[in-house]
C-alpha cells in the first residue's frame, strides 16, 4: 500500500522495462542508445528514482513506440502536464490542489474505465454543483469561499471525462445511505437524485443501488475506486481515500481482491433498471 507517486513510478518503470524487452534491447543497450549509464535505466525500471517526462520520451523513441495513447499515458505517469502539446486542465489549479488529488485526476483523465463503491456520498463525477459545494464545505469546515469555489469548479471540470471521445466508462454501486443522506437539504437532494437518474440513462454509465435490505456486505469496510486502462492492465490501480491522503494498491493480489469484491457487490445490488426505479421512488419522497 503506497502513496500515488511511488506507485506511479513503479508502474511506469515496469511498463518501460516491458517495452524495452519487446524491442529486443538489454538495459545496457538501451542506455547507450540514449546516452546514459546503465544504472539510470535500471533505477527508472525499478521505480527507485523519479524520471523526467523528457527522459521517458527519449526511451519511448528509442523503443519505437508509436501508440499515441499509450505514450500519453506513460508521460502522465511521469508527471507531464503537457503531453503531445495537450495542456492538462488541472495544471491551472496546481497551487490549490494537493499532490494526491492531482494524481487522482491525472489517472482519472487517462483511464478507460472506473469502478467505484460509494457508501456515504454521490461519486464526484455525478454530483450537481450545489451538492458538490455542500460536500466540500462539510469536509473543509472553515474554508474560505474562494477555496470552496475553486474546489467545486475542479470537481465539475472532472466530469468532462464522461463526455470525452471515447468517454470514461463508469460503473458505480451506491449504498442506499448515499440516497438517503440529506446533503445540502431537501432541495439540493431532489436535484441531485434527478441528476443521478439522468446519468443512469447514459450508455457509458452503469449505476446500481445496494439497498439496506441487502444486509451486511463486503463493502462495509469503506468506499474504493478501481481505475482500468485499455492499453495495458498492468497500470490498473485501486485507490482508497482517507481524510488527509489517498492510498494506492497496485499488486495483482489487491486488484483481484477488489475486483472480486466489486463483482460481488454488483450481484447483490439492484439491477440498473431496478436501481433507476429505486432512485425515482426515493426522489418522490424527498
Amino acid at each position: 500500500m503506497q502513496h500515488g507517486p511511488a506507485v506511479r513510478r513503479r508502474k511506469l518503470g515496469a511498463e518501460l522495462r516491458s517495452l524495452r524487452t519487446s524491442a529486443g534491447f538489454t538495459s545496457g543497450e538501451a542506455a547507450r542508445l540514449v546516452g546514459w549509464h546503465q544504472s539510470k535505466v535500471s533505477r527508472i525500471e525499478t521505480g527507485t528514482s523519479g524520471v523526467k517526462p523528457a527522459d521517458v520520451r527519449l526511451l519511448l523513441d528509442a523503443y519505437g513506440l508509436a501508440d499515441a495513447q499509450l505514450r500519453e499515458l506513460l508521460l502522465v505517469l511521469a508527471g507531464s502536464d503537457d503531453n503531445g502539446g495537450r495542456h492538462h486542465w488541472w495544471h491551472a489549479y496546481r497551487g490549490a490542489l494537493p499532490p494526491t488529488y492531482r494524481d487522482f485526476i491525472s489517472l482519472e483523465s487517462q483511464a478507460s474505465a472506473m469502478r467505484t463503491l460509494e457508501t456515504t456520498v454521490v461519486p464526484g463525477l455525478l454530483q450537481t454543483p450545489e451538492y458538490a459545494r455542500a460536500v466540500t464545505e462539510a469536509a473543509l469546515e472553515g474554508a474560505s469561499e474562494e477555496r470552496l469555489d475553486t474546489l467545486v469548479e475542479v470537481r465539475l471540470a472532472r466530469q468532462d471525462v464522461l463526455r470525452a471521445d471515447p468517454p470514461l466508462e463508469l460503473s458505480a454501486v451506491l449504498d442506499e445511505a448515499v440516497l438517503r443522506r440529506q446533503v445540502g437539504g431537501p432541495g439540493v437532494m431532489a436535484r441531485q437524485l434527478e441528476r443521478l437518474m439522468e446519468a443512469a440513462r447514459l450508455p457509458q454509465v452503469r449505476l446500481q443501488v445496494l439497498p439496506f435490505t441487502a444486509g451486511a456486505h463486503i463493502g462495509v469496510t469503506g468506499p474504493f475506486v478501481i481505475f482500468s486502462f485499455s492499453r495495458t492492465s498492468d497500470l490498473d490501480v485501486v485507490v482508497l481515500d482517507h481524510l488527509t491522503s489517498s492510498l494506492y494498491l497496485e499488486w495483482k493480489e489487491d486488484l483481484r481482491a477488489y475486483s472480486e469484491a466489486f463483482n460481488a457487490l454488483s450481484i447483490h445490488a439492484l439491477s440498473p433498471e431496478d436501481s433507476l426505479d429505486f432512485i425515482a421512488g426515493t426522489a418522490a419522497g424527498v
